[in-house]
């Protein structure tokens, strides 16, 4: 993750405020059991989120997506059905981006899309050129909390709070890819990443960071 405009951290100059900020993404939905849940958790400790949605699944629910924009958060693009873009050729990779803006602007016409999110964090010159032209920046993370690994929920917040640092960008999931989906059921797919959220977020707090949305990329 060299290449100067794949944002990995966020630095402290963009933010415009000397605070100790960190930011939320959730990748792999939305998802009809766990994407509520979380987004109630937010809710209840007012903090903002960014959400790398599957273009597929905001054809599915685009009830989720405009309730994601409605309650303050942001939609981010994570392809439209979520291949590993460094196997891709560059027209393969640039359908996957161009038609998941597409379904998240279907869904929710209010969407602002300005980041995408590569599936698998797989980055390659193709998937960087087809997202400027897209007009997104590339974001990835800085901290993987693991939990798609279901490590249990209290590894999930040790894994975070071991990681974090001001400007940090942590990576969460609120679904599964497709393929894992069909191999799992529904109700064992993300219920720790929900209640390790309701614990994260105040550790962080305690920890004198604060969960701040996204600021403009410069």
């Amino acid at each position: 993750m060299k290449r100067l405009n794949c944002i990995s951290d966020v630095p402290s100059e963009w933010t415009g405020t000397g605070r100790r900020s960190v930011y939320l993404t959730f990748d792999d939905g939305p998802n009809p059991f766990f994407t509520p849940q979380i987004l109630d958790v937010l809710a209840q400790n007012g903090v903002p989120a960014t959400f790398f949605v599957i273009g597929a699944y905001a054809v599915e629910h685009p009830d989720l997506i405009q309730r994601i924009v409605a309650e303050g958060h942001e939609v981010g693009n994570h392809t439209m059905t979520h291949p590993d873009l460094c196997k891709c050729g560059f027209g393969e990779v640039q359908r996957e981006v161009f038609e998941a803006n597409g379904a998240i602007m279907m869904a929710c016409p209010q969407a602002t899309v300005r980041f995408i999110r590569a599936p698998y964090g797989a980055w390659s010159e193709e998937v960087f050129t087809a997202s400027e032209i897209a007009g997104l920046a590339a974001l990835h993370w800085s901290v993987d909390s693991r939990d798609w690994s279901r490590p249990g929920t209290d590894a999930i917040v040790d894994a975070v709070l071991a990681s974090v640092r001001p400007g940090a960008i942590i990576l969460l999931h609120d679904g599964c890819p497709p393929d894992e989906s069909r191999q799992s059921t529904q109700a064992s797919l993300r219920d720790q990443t929900a209640q390790a959220l309701s614990q994260l977020i105040p550790a962080l707090n305690a920890c004198g960071y604060e969960v701040r949305a996204l600021p403009q990329y410069h």
